[in-house]
């Protein structure tokens, strides 16, 4: 990619794999089931089936796990351009509609990214049975890259 296209500038060195991978190590993520279903150039997506488990008490998927998925696929994202060393260091979101349906998606992308922040946006969907999606939420992220171990200083 290119330096001035707000996303260039920091090397890459995650592919779908490992993306997989770190994702598997959360249990947290394990607990909800969730997925990386798509990885790379400056976007991420991440998903999990929709379950009563994960429901508030008027049936609509509860805001915590709609958070959860922006704040991982916002890092997701930041991770395909700025590679695994990173941590969310702030972000918001905005719920738009109640959530239902049958699979909660989350798809973030790269606004900006530069040397020890990256900047990401999102937007969380519900897809029902037939395959049509709801805008629920959508989010904003600055995405620290860590130094030391696990990080690239």
């Amino acid at each position: 990619m290119k330096r001035d296209d707000g996303v260039g500038g920091v090397s890459g060195t995650m592919d779908l794999e490992l993306a997989r991978k770190v994702l598997g190590e959360q249990p947290f993520s394990r607990l909800l089931g969730a997925r990386v279903t798509a990885f790379g150039e400056g976007e991420a997506t991440l998903e999990l089936d929709i379950r009563e488990e994960l429901l508030q008490q008027y049936g609509f998927v509860h805001g915590g796990v709609l958070s959860y998925a922006a704040d991982n696929t916002l890092t997701l994202a930041a991770a395909t351009v700025a590679g695994p060393g990173l941590i969310t260091s702030g972000f918001t979101v905005d719920y738009l509609r109640p959530a239902t349906g049958t699979v909660l998606r989350a798809h973030g992308r790269v606004v900006r990214a530069g040397r020890t922040r990256v900047v990401t946006r999102c937007d969380v969907v519900t897809v029902d049975d037939t395959g049509a999606e709801s805008l629920c939420a959508v989010a904003q992220g600055n995405i620290a890259v860590l130094e030391g171990p696990g990080g690239k200083g």
